[in-house]
């Protein structure tokens, strides 16, 4: 049930191998094990995906990718879920990222500006780097758990129920 469920939304393995981005991966794109859909593939993809969409870094599909290829893990999955942090929603995520950081220092929390310039980085970045990327760690790191779990517990729920219903049917025929 899950399984028919997610691959439903994923595009086709041959669209992404030859995606231009993801060529500089070559031949590490056509490991079967990027592609299989089944409770440990997922749920490590959204472990990855989850984790790297919190990273503040430029071009986050690039290292979802290649932690993808490394762990084995679905391929499109890891990649789709970076994009939870995308334009319209980065400020407020990493907002929180950084109140969080600076609340774990027990560092006042100023107020940000968020503009893309060098004299932005060069100030303000400066100024909030330390409490920001521990916010950003703890945030990655924390729905990267959940993340897992929570596939790995909805998927086992899907089998169990479906397990029960195929159970239940048997019984009907019997009887």
């Amino acid at each position: 049930m899950a399984r028919k469920f997610i691959r439903r939304y994923l595009p086709d393995s041959h669209k992404i191998r030859d995606h231009k981005h993801l060529r500089l991966f070559g031949t590490l794109l056509h490991d079967p094990n990027l592609w299989h859909l089944n409770r440990r593939s997922a749920s490590g993809a959204f472990a990855v995906g989850l984790f790297m969409a919190f990273v503040p870094m430029p071009f986050q599909m690039i290292p979802a990718a290649a932690l993808a290829i490394l762990l084995r893990v679905n391929l499109p999955i890891s990649v789709a879920l970076v994009w939870i942090t995308n334009p319209v929603t980065m400020p407020p995520i990493f907002y929180f990222c950084y109140s969080l950081g600076a609340w774990l220092l027990d560092t006042p929390v100023h107020a940000v500006g968020y503009d893309f310039s060098w004299e932005w980085i060069t100030t303000e970045l400066i100024r909030i780097w330390k409490p920001f990327l521990l916010g950003s760690f703890l945030v990655a790191t924390v729905c990267s758990a959940v993340g897992y779990l929570g596939i790995r517990g909805l998927w086992r729920w899907h089998v169990v129920r479906d397990w029960e219903k195929r159970k239940q049917e048997r019984q009907k025929q019997k009887s």
